[in-house]
């Protein structure tokens, strides 16, 4: 064999290497089917035996499986048996205002974890205004003044404190409702019909619109740097259209297109995280658990579990009209509310990759029922019997009760 032959070979042999293993459960051994394994480029499946093989140059590699923690691994260190922590997810929203390292509610809150079955924290990281918890190095965010109201100093700092205590984090990332971005890039905002002017809803914020891909790459830049900073999941909110008529956007308002709007964006966000090895869930009204359409804002439970991780709807009780259910109060029926609803989909997602949003709120609706230890054990206990992937609990304050959580 010449020199060059075997320099090529050498060189060759060096830029691509495959590497092989089986995922398993850690707690109980089984193999783990459909786990996804890839490294910044390539992806790769394992198979019903938990095998898979991937062709890799790469230090890192992400693998990641519905039901369990994310993991890297490092290429250089070879396993024949790669074991995954199961978890089900039963979450904490943290306000943006909240989410201040020397915060009495961050405090309460891990208080609250630590004595409690909750185990994971939703913390806002792109708010309903746009503004980012904390400073990104996304320049044209800064340049808006996303940074100039962050809350957090020292993410790092928050991320340690999480992963110290074993505490899954999920980035709350507000994508179409957005008044900064929307304010600074008029040309892609969401406009009346009647005048061309700026629309903004009832709370004065100004929306992009979905079907510019310059909004989703804003949005996206974003999810990176909660990405990068270590969180296990990115949580989408306000992925969706405005549900008001009369607004004018840059194609036809039509669901197919509405449909095909949110997948790009989901398809654009998947692309860029993957190289970071985190999940994707997508917040949703609860009544996509009940429509055979988008409802005219681009939702579907086929759509978007299609292209998300996790499926996240809001079953809050309040949230659905009297009648509901057959119940003249569907909020006096919490359990009720939040099995029937995924029970009702799980011929078109597994439940396991379906985590809904509880109310941990006082009833809004004329009875006005507070919503106390009873009913927030009828929704856990709900989640639980049906099987979902835990839950997550929005309180507005982020102010929870031990006594409520325990059962």
């Amino acid at each position: 064999m010449n020199n060059f032959l075997y320099f090529f070979i050498f060189v060759h042999s060096l830029s691509f290497a495959f590497y092989d293993a089986y995922i398993v459960d850690k707690n109980s051994s089984l193999p783990i089917p459909s786990a996804t394994i890839n490294d910044s480029v390539k992806s790769s499946k394992s198979n019903k035996d938990g095998y898979f093989k991937i062709d890799t140059s790469e230090p890192f590699l992400n693998i990641k499986a519905c039901g369990y923690k994310p993991l890297k691994i490092s290429t250089a260190a070879y396993k024949t048996k790669i074991f995954l922590e199961p978890i089900n997810v039963k979450a904490l929203y943290l306000t943006f205002w909240g989410a201040s390292n020397n915060s009495q509610t961050l405090k309460n809150l891990l208080k609250a974890i630590k004595k409690t079955e909750a185990n994971a924290v939703v913390a806002d990281v792109k708010n309903e205004y746009g503004s980012t918890l904390f400073l990104t190095s996304f320049e044209e965010a800064n340049s808006y003044g996303a940074q100039k109201n962050r809350t957090n100093r020292n993410i790092q700092k928050f991320i340690k404190t999480m992963k110290e205590r074993n505490i899954y984090t999920i980035a709350r990332v507000v994508v179409f409702k957005d008044e900064i971005q929307a304010s600074n890039n008029p040309d892609y905002a969401i406009k009346r019909e009647d005048n061309n002017s700026i629309w903004r809803n009832h709370d004065n914020m100004a929306w992009v619109d979905p079907f510019d891909e310059r909004s989703h790459a804003y949005t996206i830049r974003i999810a990176e740097e909660a990405a990068k900073v270590g969180f296990d999941e990115i949580n989408f909110d306000y992925i969706r259209f405005p549900a008001k008529s009369g607004l004018k956007y840059s194609k036809e308002n039509t669901q197919e297109n509405r449909i095909k709007a949110l997948e790009t964006f989901l398809d654009s966000a998947s692309l860029k995280l993957k190289k970071y090895g985190v999940f994707i869930s997508v917040n949703t009204y609860g009544n996509i658990c009940w429509s055979d359409d988008d409802n005219n804002i681009g939702q579907t439970v086929e759509s978007l579990s299609d292209h998300a991780d996790y499926l996240a709807p809001m079953l809050y009780p309040s949230g659905f009209s009297n009648g509901s259910f057959y119940f003249k109060y569907p909020a006096d029926h919490p359990y009720e509310v939040i099995y029937r609803s995924i029970s009702n989909i799980k011929e078109r997602i597994d439940t396991k990759r379906v985590r809904p949003w509880l109310q941990y709120f006082k009833d809004y609706k004329r009875k006005r029922r507070p919503y106390e230890k009873f009913e927030i054990q009828e929704q856990i206990r709900a989640s639980d019997n049906i099987d979902a992937n835990g839950w997550m609990m929005w309180s507005p304050s982020s102010k929870y009760h031990v006594k409520y959580l325990n059962k």
